[in-house]
């Protein structure tokens, strides 16, 4: 027979457990139904005590726990405590079971009331295993909801955080948009500004080499113009001499007449080497490259400077040495071009070394005019070196001359710049000497000097 207190502690058990996961699973309606059903239990349990009412709550008991069982079986939402349910349907058979054996057969129920009593231990037994699975997996479902629960909070808050980043990149990309498009505009206008500066210089660098070549042209024209019209005159007055028969002025006159031609040549030259400078410095180069000895190209023309200048001054002497590496072997240059910037930079040394021995000289009559004479030997030296670096061949042209101001550094390869006396420099041989190394051979020419102390250019070729 079932015992009311046994049956009452499972019914309060099954409610509570009802009622907790109705409460964790939000299902309001539910969670209040087993409020009632904890209620009815426990005045079920006191009713039948106090009134002694055994034999009637029995069945009722049966009743009730039969139907917590079918309404956990039946209802959706308590689908994962079916299991739970199945705990007590043992216990429900057996007690119905012998709750109608001691009705019906009481004498049967007597002599095998041990055999219940077993049965109903069994149940226990059954119920607790059951429990003790069940709770193991409604704890590792708990944990598992707690978990879904955080991954869901995690991912609203990832979904929110998307959202806002979304947002921001949206408004960052806006910003870059138009900061790009700024930048566009202001890239278009420099471009603009720089192609008007171009021009702007372009016309400055026409302008000035246009200026430059009136100069050296106009001013040997000058000369020529001045003296022939007054040779002309000359001519007049040789005539009217002549005529009077005073041979003499004649001749006085025609010899004048003869010293205005000679300055006519002379400035007809100045003005013919102008042109023929400039139109060096036009040419395209026309030249092949051949394999060429840079050694002796370097000699010949050192030389041949050297004994240029002494052919238009006997007093000059100066000092030439040569360092020549004979490992560079041939090098495919244009040996015309290359002849004609050796000979500019070697023209040039010489005529630096020859200013400073006479601006020497000068301060030496001077001191012995002065009675201060104390000036120091100087010795006029120019010097080639050639060396072999790699994939480059190195010509240093060096003279311990003049050298160049620091303030026009910049400028000696500017066309028709030239530090000389007019009439006798054009001002083109160093820029022509730039343009067939860096152009015509893909070179470099580069210059070291010291005002007063020394000069050496540099011409870096590729072997």
């Amino acid at each position: 027979m079932s015992t009311p207190f046994a049956a009452f502690i499972i019914s309060i058990i099954v409610s509570e457990r009802l009622r907790r996961y109705s409460k964790a699973y939000q299902l309001k309606q539910m969670e209040r139904l087993m409020r009632y059903a904890l209620v009815f239990s426990i005045l079920l349990f006191f009713v039948g005590g106090i009134f002694n009412l055994e034999s009637i709550t029995r069945w009722i008991w049966d009743a009730w726990l039969i139907s917590q069982v079918v309404f956990i079986l039946v209802q959706i939402e308590f689908r994962n405590l079916r299991m739970f349910a199945l705990a007590f349907i043992p216990y429900v058979a057996v007690a119905l079971v012998a709750d109608l054996t001691a009705v019906i057969a009481p004498d049967f129920f007597t002599g095998n009331e041990n055999y219940f009593k077993s049965a109903r231990m069994l149940s226990y037994m059954w119920m607790a295993a059951i429990w003790f699975s069940q709770n193991r997996q409604h704890k590792a479902t708990e944990k598992e909801r707690i978990r879904r629960q955080k991954e869901d909070e995690l991912n609203r808050a990832i979904a929110l955080r998307k959202v806002e980043l979304e947002g921001l990149v949206t408004e960052r990309t806006a910003e870059l948009t138009q900061q790009k498009e700024e930048l566009e505009h202001t890239l278009a206008e420099l471009r603009n500004a720089q192609t008007q500066l171009i021009q702007a210089e372009k016309m400055a660098s026409l302008g000035e080499l246009t200026a430059g070549i009136a100069h050296e042209i106009q001013n040997p024209l000058n000369f020529v113009n001045n003296f022939s019209e007054l040779s002309l005159e000359l001519i007049v007055e040789m005539k009217e001499e002549l005529t009077r028969g005073d041979s003499e002025e004649a001749m006085a006159i025609a010899d004048d007449i003869l010293g205005n031609l000679e300055k006519i040549n002379q400035h007809g030259k100045r003005a013919d080497a102008t042109v023929k400078g400039m139109l060096l410095h036009s040419r395209t180069g026309t030249g092949t490259k051949e394999p060429t000895n840079i050694n002796a190209l370097a000699d010949e023309y050192l030389r041949l400077s050297y004994h240029g200048l002494r052919a238009k001054d006997k007093s000059f002497n100066a000092r030439l040495v040569n360092d020549f590496d004979q490992h560079i072997g041939l090098v495919n240059v244009i040996p015309q071009d290359l002849g004609r910037v050796l000979l500019n930079l070697f023209t040039n040394a010489f005529y630096a070394v020859n200013k400073k021995r006479l601006e020497i000289i000068g301060e030496e009559v001077k001191g012995i005019a002065e009675g201060l004479s104390d000036a120091k030997p100087y010795e006029p030296e120019v010097s080639v070196v050639t060396k072999k670096h790699g994939k480059h061949v190195e010509i240093r042209i060096r003279d311990n001359g003049t050298g160049i101001p620091a303030g026009i550094v910049d400028k000696i390869y500017q066309p028709f710049f030239t530090t000389k006396p007019s009439g006798e420099g054009t001002g083109l041989g160093l820029s022509l000497s730039f343009d067939i190394i860096t152009k015509g051979c893909g070179g470099e020419l580069k210059v070291d000097t010291r005002e007063g102390e020394y000069t050496e250019f540099l011409i870096r070729l590729p072997v």
